[in-house]
């Protein structure tokens, strides 16, 4: 009988096993290999550290006892390259003194000749098994890191005490503040904190959805129901099933889709465009807007039963500038996450620099300080980020402009400077506009597909900036 590796079938791990006995090696490979691993051989540690200068593993079977180099020497200078693969240590000479040795050195475990099959394959299975655990935990430490609300102060310690009171409960939240100041996190803590916290947290933002395709995009549709539509589409309240639906922006839906949210939100069922029977849905609806709701229903632009049915608690956002005391954490705590993204070293900052942003306005907020303290990094001599740097980085510095009678140019090739004047202008109205493709183009005099290929071009990331904008 072959062994899945063997014929053919995708190994479970990759394992290097040192040992310059030849019966070793090859009764270990063979019970290795029937079990559905793919087993390399190597009958020295000279030459086990030149096939590991080139090659992965998952797992590394070490004996002791070898000459020219043993294998205490080949662990040593394993572990020197910084390299964190899982090694056992094997030898028919154990003792307590060896094995705290190896221990020390960075070895998993330590293990006595002869090895049974099932010692051999239950240590593999264990060393897979806790590497799986490592790369779980490190998944959720990113998550958590994206998705972490940090601060110093009194301000957002009240907030989130809000957001405790309120999360147990079906009570609908209506989430103000204004662009960047993190209203998608806020919703985020809610959903997390919640009985539906193993349900989903699907999001929408009703600025960047043309008014065409946003009832698509809520309710989903049926194949062949308009043109163009070639297959059904689950719509956002759908896939948010027994979990959250956070919609942002809600002050910019269409009139005639507050009508129909409003009859979702009171009978808690969906209609699919070109579905012949309602859809049951049981989802969790936090709304988010930077706009005054009161004015907008005044102005006859907002429903005014739509608001009261979502107006039921509301939580207040301020801008940075009013929390000023939590800028230092929140550049430490992205200047962390910039830097492990990029697999940058981790810089410091001077603080006359920390001054220097705690002084600024912020009127993007911390979506602002964020896109700074990347800039920042840039910059930054020798892994420190001083006050001149800071002072330069911030808009109106002089990191990469010069000023000449109050304006402020950029450097660089006549074509470079176009560039940066463009890119910036387009930056600035996707800000105003709430990052609404169409009225960004309006504002601009261009087409949607000129202002699509310009961003291209100018290597402005549209997609990217949507996800980001809370």
């Amino acid at each position: 009988m072959s062994s899945p590796a063997e014929s053919g079938a995708a190994p479970k791990a990759r394992l290097l096993i040192v040992d310059d006995d030849p019966n070793t090696l090859a009764s270990l490979s063979r019970a290795l290999r029937l079990a559905g691993h793919e087993a390399v051989v190597c009958d020295s540690a000279a030459r086990a550290l030149e096939i590991l200068r080139h090659d992965n593993f998952d797992l590394i079977f070490s004996d002791v006892v070898m000459p020219v180099k043993d294998g205490l020497a080949f662990l040593e200078e394993f572990r020197a390259t910084g390299a964190t693969t899982p090694v056992v240590m094997i030898s028919g000479q154990a003792h307590i003194s060896m094995a705290v040795k190896a221990t020390r050195l960075g070895a998993l475990d330590f293990l006595e000749k002869p090895v049974s099959t099932d010692k051999l394959l239950l240590t593999v299975e264990n060393v897979l098994r806790l590497r799986r655990l490592e790369e779980e935990n490190r998944q959720l430490r990113q998550r958590l890191g994206k998705h972490e609300i940090v601060f110093r102060g009194d301000t957002m310690r009240r907030i989130l005490a809000q957001v405790d009171r309120v999360a147990g409960s079906e009570t609908r939240v209506c989430i103000f503040g204004d662009t960047g100041t993190g209203k998608e996190l806020i919703a985020r803590a809610l959903h997390d904190r919640s009985p539906r916290r193993s349900g989903p947290f699907v999001t929408l933002n009703c600025a960047a959805v043309p008014r065409e395709l946003v009832e698509s995009e809520l309710f989903g549709h049926e194949k062949g129901s308009f043109t163009g539509a070639a297959a059904r589409h689950t719509g956002k309240f759908e896939q948010a099933q027994h979990g959250t639906l956070f919609l942002d922006e809600i002050g910019d839906m269409p009139l005639e889709m507050q009508a129909k949210l409003l009859r979702v939100l009171e009978q808690n069922e969906i209609e699919r465009i070109g579905g012949a029977k309602p859809v049951p849905v049981d989802v969790r609806v936090v709304v988010a807007t930077h706009r005054r709701l009161e004015s907008l229903v005044q102005e006859g632009k907002f429903r005014q039963d739509l608001y009261h049915r979502i107006y039921v608690f509301p939580i207040m956002l301020p801008p940075l500038r009013e929390r000023r005391e939590d800028i230092p954490a929140l550049v430490q705590h992205f200047a962390a996450q910039v830097a492990q993204q990029n697999g940058w070293k981790p810089a410091a900052f001077e603080p006359g620099a920390i001054r220097r942003l705690e002084q600024h306005n912020w009127p993007g907020n911390v979506r602002e300080l964020r896109n700074v303290v990347e800039r920042l990094l840039l910059f930054a001599t020798d892994g420190v980020v001083t006050e001149a740097i800071a002072a330069g980085a911030l808009p109106g510095g002089s990191a990469a402009a010069e000023s000449r009678g109050g304006f402020t140019f950029p450097t660089g090739t006549l074509a470079e400077r176009v560039a940066a004047v463009e890119r910036e202008s387009i930056l600035s109205e996707l800000q105003r506009n709430q990052f609404h493709i169409t009225n960004t183009a309006k504002a601009l005099g261009l087409e949607r597909s000129h202002l699509y290929k310009k961003c291209q071009q100018l290597g402005i990331d549209l997609r990217a900036l949507r996800n980001e904008h809370v």
